[in-house]
């Protein structure tokens, strides 16, 4: 057995990798033709208020020249639709095509299903510690990178 750090990582490490491949089968069988970078830009673009291509990729931290290439893929499978402001040119804006929800409203289901799933079948309803725990986790992880 390793150290607690050892442990920790691995348990990080598969859980994260587990969703990942659960969530990918989930929208395949679905038949949704999007890889999980893709779905996961269509959610920044949700998720920001003003979705233009420089906030977005700023949400993302990526580069814009990365948000391009991934968002020049979604304009070609009509998931998003990119447009300049009327006044300056160089702002583009980012809109999802009704398909694009509708494959959100899928990947949030899947959230939903997986969290009720985990909490129903491990029974940690009132486990403060672990949620606790997954919070600090996840708040340095948000101030790390």
């Amino acid at each position: 057995m390793g150290s607690a750090k050892e442990i920790i990582n691995t348990l990080l490490v598969d859980v994260f990798n587990h969703i990942l491949r659960i969530e990918e089968q989930t929208l395949k069988d679905n038949g949704v033709n999007l890889s999980m970078t893709e779905v996961h830009v269509l959610e920044a673009i949700k998720n920001t208020e003003v979705p233009t291509m420089g906030e977005v990729a700023k949400k993302l931290r990526v580069t814009l020249g990365t948000l391009t290439t991934s968002i020049n893929i979604l304009v070609r499978k009509k998931m998003v639709f990119r447009y300049s402001d009327e006044i300056d040119r160089r702002k583009v804006y980012l809109k999802l095509t009704p398909e694009a929800e509708n494959i959100l409203i899928i990947h949030e289901k899947f959230h939903d299903d997986m969290i009720s799933s985990v909490f129903n079948d491990l029974n940690i309803d009132d486990d403060e510690v672990l949620m606790k725990s997954l919070e600090n986790i996840m708040l340095y992880f948000k101030e790390k990178y």
